[in-house]
């Protein structure tokens, strides 16, 4: 795909960066992954035969990287959901914007500025006078 992930397919011992996983499509992300967790069950299955210790370091830097793997999949799914919700009347609650209790709880402007018919007639037979005053 793009020049950015240049690292791909994964070397051992490479960490993951963040903006190569962004460039990456969601099929290259699912397989980049799964190679990853083998790495990681490889690694695990050295640790208990008695593998290097070199080894046995590198089974932080493959968690950290499939974490992060993870993390970059959860923000796209996310941000393909807003774009997609974007016009919709409804929104699902974990998209909304999160801000306080009562912010969420109040009337809206357009609410908030309504009047009743009552209200409407009132103003509009029984309108403010203008007095002239002198000067």
């Amino acid at each position: 795909s793009s020049g950015i992930n240049a690292e791909w397919p994964l070397r051992p011992g490479v960490r993951v960066k963040a903006p190569t996983l962004r460039a990456n499509t969601k099929d290259e992300l699912v397989k980049q992954l799964e190679e990853l967790k083998t790495e990681l069950s490889t690694l695990q299955v050295q640790k208990v035969t008695g593998g290097a210790t070199n080894k046995l370091s590198k089974i932080k830097d493959v968690r950290k990287s499939i974490a992060r793997c993870h993390t970059i999949h959860r923000q796209k799914q996310r941000e393909n959901l807003r774009k997609f919700y974007l016009k919709k009347k409804y929104m699902p609650l974990d998209l909304r914007p999160k801000k306080t209790r009562a912010i969420r709880r109040a009337l809206t402007k357009n609410e908030a500025g309504r009047k009743t018919l009552k209200q409407r007639k009132k103003d509009t037979h029984f309108s403010q006078r203008v007095y002239a005053l002198k000067a």
